[in-house]
Formats: C-alpha cells, sequence, structure tokens
C-alpha cells in the first residue's frame, strides 16, 4: 500500500511543481525534472517486457528477448525503490514546496540526483536495447 501512495505522490508531483513560482531551478528540481523526464517512459517500457516475453523460447535470439526482459524488469523496480527511498527521506513540502533542507538532506540530495542520473541512464539503455532487438 505504501508504495502505491508514493508512486501516486510521484505521478501528482509534476502538475503540483507547475504552479510553482521561483525563478531559479533549485537542486530538488533539478532532481525532479529528470524523474518526470523518465516517468512517462514506464508504460513503455511495461509494454516491450509484454512484447518480449512474448518471444522468450530456448534459441539464442530467445535467450537475448528473455535478458533484455530482465533489464527492463530491473529498471521498472529501480524506479520503484528509487521513489520510495526517495519519498522516505524527504517530506511533501520539501518536494512540492521548497521547504528548506537540513545539512543532512542536502546530502541526502546530492545522493539522489546522482542516483536518478544513474537510473535515467539505466531506463533509456534498456528500452533502447529492447528496442533494437524488436527491430523499432
Amino acid at each position: 500500500m505504501r508504495i502505491l501512495v508514493v508512486v501516486l505522490a510521484f505521478l501528482l508531483f509534476p502538475s503540483c511543481r507547475e504552479n510553482k513560482k521561483e525563478e531559479e531551478t533549485s537542486k530538488m528540481d533539478e532532481v525532479m525534472i529528470i524523474h518526470d523526464e523518465v516517468m512517462p517512459k514506464m508504460g513503455h517500457l511495461s509494454k516491450l517486457v509484454g512484447e518480449l516475453k512474448n518471444k522468450i523460447d530456448t534459441t539464442e535470439r530467445g535467450k537475448q528477448y528473455e535478458a533484455a526482459m530482465k533489464d527492463l524488469q530491473a529498471s521498472n523496480k529501480a524506479m520503484m525503490d528509487w521513489m520510495m527511498g526517495f519519498g522516505n527521506r524527504f517530506d511533501s513540502d520539501e518536494i512540492l514546496n521548497g521547504k528548506a533542507l537540513s545539512p543532512q538532506k542536502e546530502e541526502w540530495l546530492n545522493e539522489e540526483e546522482e542516483k536518478v542520473k544513474a537510473l535515467k541512464e539505466q531506463i533509456n539503455t534498456s528500452i533502447a536495447k529492447a528496442e533494437k532487438l524488436l527491430g523499432k
């Protein structure tokens, strides 16, 4: 249930942040921009998993489909895990309203920025690999 709440909150974050009237982009905004860039790809990622699943067999090509599918599933899990961890570290006022962060949370935000950049790369790479294999 908690993961559902976190996922729903992340889906709502972009529209909430659009109403924010700040001229500067904060580190929190930068992290969330990366999240907002990759989150819409999750539906496409799931669709690719379904396409690959139907092609898995014991042939060498079938094993390639399976490996690509597992990469996509790992990317999906990584996104869900990142959102859960991020939601556990920061509250909605910090994420949505620019509430000042403690020095500890500033450090955590730097860590989260690195994590979300790696996550973006993982998601984009797994999608590209699957699309290439499927001839898209």
